[in-house]
């Protein structure tokens, strides 16, 4: 036995009793944390603007500070570039995580010496976590091949500035270095298909154990893999035991991969973002991720129906409910507060706090009151293409509205893997598990106000080209599932297998 597995196998123990510790407390862990937040930010311009010194409670805290996305953040955040100190927390940022927002444009979050280790320790525990359930530590004794942006950094105001994988490549423990693939040189490429190229060729004759990356980039470092090699992922890498995974759901993606596997592995699902590291998969035998609720974050949740209204419901955890739909909102010791990042979780146990992630607030189709949401199509297509034996590649899905009475319809761009024989019963079962699974969208069936969903099939390789031809390919750059406008949908007509380009 190798020394790193040997030493891996009694820290994952001890790091898995503490995570377990933490179940059992998670409220009074969360009330710790937001008093320790008030505590530490009191004297700061955001403090000071909030009056912190009078917080007392959480009820306090919500008259205090409201909610608020990037655009309302902006100021603060404007600040802070340049050069001021004390803004949204204590000094300054250590670094600025740059992400691409769909209506703010680039977006600078700030990272801060107390915030980094939430995104570095949560990893690690996903993975300690996963070694003493599973038995599983001869891993770490293999390469792991991390797919992530660039780790090059450039400084605003004198912060060192850059996407979050990047930023968290340079804070990889010291004894993982050595088992860490691709090289820091190959990191560095921007362009998504010469980097795949390098992370291939630097891969193919490594004992590779773990990849860690965003399902649709993992699923093409396997199809370049067997290209090349004309054999299974499983051929070429005996030992590769375990995928980690986040960023999109992984259900429509977990067939093909496994098919590229060549078969079932382990799975560890992450939920890190540039705002904190919220969530890891903490068991192989339960559902859901197990929240993070005393490594620095406060967590608010708003009812999803309420999610646009003047003065919504904030909940603490202790009044969440299972099933239920909430906006998540969050306060972190990097200086964000009553910030809404956009997603929406469902809680499927709170014994432990246990969540999915379901959505993005702005990835919906309402277009007749409907409120279609992210989990209820990737439920509605995947079903249907497992009671098929499909496979799907990617989809997104858009709004089709036209004049008439039951003339408009959701109007779905799907790339399969194997194109269904009947496409047209194919979509009826698809649009059936959707009516299922939404009442509305059943009810405006029903009335005729909405004709059944129909498929448009995407040719091969439709949506790579599609990111490539727009300078997303790679990275952490994902496909909306839902778009409650045309914008996407005109994008990907010409993608559009001819035969299928039929509009009613």
């Amino acid at each position: 036995m190798k020394i790193k597995s040997f030493l891996a196998k009694p820290f994952a123990s001890y790091v898995y009793k503490q995570v377990r510790k933490g179940m059992h407390t998670a409220v009074d862990d969360q009330k710790k944390v937001l008093k320790e937040l008030v505590k530490a930010a009191k004297n700061t311009q955001f403090g000071k603007d909030h009056q912190f010194q009078d917080i007392q409670n959480y009820d306090d805290f919500k008259k205090a500070v409201p909610i608020r996305d990037y655009e309302a953040f902006r100021p603060y955040i404007d600040q802070i570039k340049e050069g001021r100190h004390n803004i949204l927390w204590k000094g300054q940022p250590i670094y600025f995580a740059k992400t691409s927002g769909t209506t703010s444009g680039v977006k600078y979050i700030p990272i801060t010496k107390e915030s980094i280790s939430n995104h570095i320790n949560s990893a690690r525990n996903a993975l300690l976590c996963y070694i003493a359930e599973s038995g599983n530590h001869l891993f770490t004794n293999g390469k792991m091949i991390f797919l992530s942006g660039s780790p090059e950094l450039e400084r605003v105001a004198g912060i060192p500035t850059g996407r979050l994988s990047g930023i968290v490549n340079h804070h990889i423990p010291s004894y993982l270095r050595t088992n860490q693939l691709p090289s820091y040189e190959t990191n560095c490429i921007e362009d998504w298909e010469t980097k795949l190229d390098r992370i291939v060729g630097e891969t193919l004759r490594q004992d590779m154990t773990l990849i860690s990356g965003i399902p649709p980039w993992m699923q093409m470092y396997f199809d370049r893999i067997m290209q090349q090699t004309g054999k299974s992922v499983h051929e070429i890498f005996p030992n590769l035991t375990v995928l980690v995974h986040g960023g999109v759901n992984f259900e429509p993606y977990k067939a093909k991969l496994f098919a590229s596997v060549g078969r079932k592995i382990d799975t560890i699902e992450t939920y890190p973002a540039s705002e904190g590291f919220f969530a890891f998969q903490d068991s192989q035998k339960a559902e859901g991720l197990l929240l993070n609720t005393d490594s620095g974050i406060f967590f608010e949740f708003i009812p999803n129906q309420e999610i646009f209204s003047e003065n919504p419901t904030r909940l603490s955890l202790a009044e969440v409910k299972v099933g239920e739909q909430y906006a998540l909102v969050i306060n972190n010791n990097a200086g964000l507060w009553g910030y809404n990042i956009g997603d929406t979780v469902k809680f499927v146990s709170t014994d432990p706090y246990r969540l999915v992630v379901t959505g993005r607030i702005k990835h919906y189709i309402s277009a007749f009151g409907e409120h279609v949401i992210g989990e209820e199509v990737e439920y509605s297509l995947m079903k249907a293409a497992e009671e098929e034996g499909l496979k799907i590649t990617e989809f997104t899905v858009a709004p089709m509205i036209q004049q008439g009475e039951g003339k408009s319809f959701h109007e779905w761009f799907v790339e399969f893997e194997e194109v269904p024989a009947d496409l047209q019963a194919f979509s009826t079962k698809v649009n059936n598990h959707l009516r299922d699974k939404n009442i509305y969208y059943d009810d405006l069936i029903r009335g005729n106000i909405l004709q059944p969903l129909v498929i448009r099939q995407l040719r091969k390789n439709a949506f790579i080209d599609y990111m490539k031809s727009i300078g997303k390919l790679g990275g952490q750059n994902k496909v909306p599932r839902l778009s409650n406008d045309r914008k996407l949908a005109s994008e990907l007509e010409p993608y559009i297998v001819m035969a299928e380009r039929t509009y009613f």
